[in-house]
């Protein structure tokens, strides 16, 4: 019994996978965009003075209601323990608090 409700949840386990999420304001149109990265598969390992950390971009783009097709340009940094370090967007919004 416990398989079928395994096999059959809408929902993943949060014992299964880490993830962060986060959400950003769209410049153009202002409709607000989730991002999330898995941080078990999504960081790239980087090395810097002897100090080891991950990176993870990520372009986002809304869903098309409003016809504005920006893209927005995230740069995520976290240590070794995969705690966030920095967040930064390269171009198209701004972070928000939701």
């Amino acid at each position: 019994m416990n398989f079928f409700k395994k096999l059959f949840s809408s929902r993943p386990d949060p014992a299964d996978k880490k993830y962060y999420t986060f959400h950003v304001k769209c410049r153009r149109c202002g409709e607000i965009i989730e991002g999330r990265v898995d941080l078990e598969h999504n960081l790239s390992e980087e090395y810097e003075d002897e100090s080891r950390f991950f990176y993870c971009r990520k372009v986002l783009m809304g869903d098309g209601q409003n016809r504005c097709y920006q893209q927005i340009e995230v740069g995520l940094k976290f240590d070794a323990n995969r705690k966030l370090l920095e967040r930064r967007i390269e171009a198209g919004g701004d972070f928000v608090d939701e």
